[in-house]
C-alpha cells in the first residue's frame, strides 16, 4: 500500500505577504513500496526549514540563512530568535519570487486535511507546544489534527508490477548525471538511511546544551540516580 500522513502544528509560519503567524510547519510524509530497492520515503515540512533546525542555530548561537524566517515587521531576518520575538518561519520557497505561495498552499492543504476535516484546531487556533506562543482562550476544535491515508496499489494495477516499476523509476533517477561536485542524484529517503547507518555505528551526537537539558529532566523525574538506587 501507499502511505500518506500529515499533521498540523502550532502557528509559527507566516503565509505569503503576511506578518501574522497563522500556520504550523505542517509536515507531509509519503511512502511507496518497492520490490528490491529501498522504499521511496519522503518526509518534509512545508516551510523552508523545519523548526528543529532553527532550534539548533539558537543553541549554537549561529545565524540562520536568509529565506528561513522574517522579523515582526516582515523583513528578512537571520536572527534565529526572531520567531520568539514576533517574527515567523517562511513557507517553502521563502518569498513570492521563489515560489513561497506554493509552500503556503501546501501548508494550508495539510491544515485543512488534518484539522478542518477532522474537527481539530486549525490555523492560529492550534494549541502551542513552544513557550513563546500563548495558550488560546478561543478554540475551534479538539487538540491538534492529523491525517492518515492508505492506498491499495492493486486497486490501480497489480502490486508486483507497480513495485517493479518503482524499482525502475528509482534506478533511473539515481543514475542521472550529477552536477559538478556531487557524487550522485539522491532519492527521497537516501540521506536518512545513510544517517541511520552512521548513527547505529557511531552513536547519536548531542549538543552540550541538549545533554544538560536531558540531565535536568532526568533528575526532575528521578530517571537516573533514583533508578540506580532501587
Amino acid at each position: 500500500m501507499v502511505g500518506l500522513t500529515m499533521t498540523n502544528a502550532s502557528p509559527m509560519v507566516v503565509p505569503t505577504f503576511s506578518r501574522e503567524r497563522l500556520l504550523g510547519t505542517n509536515p507531509i510524509a509519503v511512502a511507496f513500496p518497492t520490490a528490491e530497492e529501498p522504499p521511496f520515503v519522503a518526509d518534509l515540512a512545508t516551510t523552508t526549514a523545519a523548526y528543529g533546525k532553527l532550534e539548533i542555530l539558537q543553541r549554537t548561537n549561529n545565524k540562520a540563512p536568509f529565506g528561513w524566517l522574517q522579523d515582526p515587521d516582515g523583513s528578512p531576518s537571520q536572527d534565529p530568535h526572531a520567531i520568539s520575538r514576533g517574527g515567523g518561519l517562511l513557507p517553502l520557497g521563502s518569498d513570492r519570487e521563489h515560489g513561497s505561495h506554493k509552500g503556503y498552499c501546501l501548508g494550508a492543504m495539510v491544515d485543512i486535511f488534518s484539522a478542518v476535516l477532522s474537527g481539530a484546531n486549525y490555523g492560529p487556533w492550534v494549541p502551542p507546544y513552544v513557550t513563546f506562543l500563548d495558550n488560546k482562550e478561543e478554540l475551534v476544535g479538539e487538540g491538534i489534527g492529523h491525517f492518515f491515508g492508505a492506498l491499495r496499489v492493486d486497486a490501480f494495477r497489480p502490486a508486483d508490477e507497480f513495485k517493479a516499476h518503482m524499482d525502475k523509476w528509482i534506478r533511473r533517477f539515481r543514475s542521472a548525471q550529477p552536477v559538478a561536485g556531487q557524487k550522485s542524484v539522491l532519492i527521497p529517503g537516501d540521506p536518512e538511511r545513510v544517517s541511520e547507518n552512521r548513527r547505529r555505528t557511531d552513536g547519536i551526537p548531542l549538543l552540550d546544551s541538549v545533554v544538560k537539558d536531558l540531565r535536568i529532566i532526568a533528575e526532575k523525574f528521578c530517571l537516573d540516580s533514583c533508578l540506580l538506587q532501587k
